[in-house]
């Protein structure tokens, strides 16, 4: 589950695998590793991935009971990372407001 989930949340960043390598201070391999279920980080790596996408550990490794069946997608074309960042912050207070 989390090789599926990083890459979802890598794409929906529109990162690609050097950029993520980049922002967590690990090697593009590992970030290949990871997408493709050959091995999983460190505790500590987990903890640093999660606060990066604003996701839960429990959502990343695939224990979180409330999720939808299938990951739903938002267009974020032509937005600015800042206001991509934006929407992050929204959808991460909806979600703990269980709303």
């Amino acid at each position: 589950m989390f090789a599926v989930r990083i890459k979802y949340l890598r794409l929906a960043r529109e990162l690609n695998q050097v950029q993520l390598a980049e922002r967590l201070g690990v090697k593009k391999q590992s970030i290949s590793n990871w997408e493709n279920d050959n091995i999983m980080p460190s505790i500590e790596m987990l903890i640093r991935i999660a606060d990066f996408f604003h996701v839960s550990t429990d959502y990343l490794l695939g224990r979180d009971v409330q999720e939808p069946a299938a990951p739903q997608m938002l267009d974020i074309t032509g937005l600015t990372p800042r206001q991509i960042e934006h929407i992050q912050f929204i959808v991460d207070d909806l979600r703990q407001s269980g709303h």
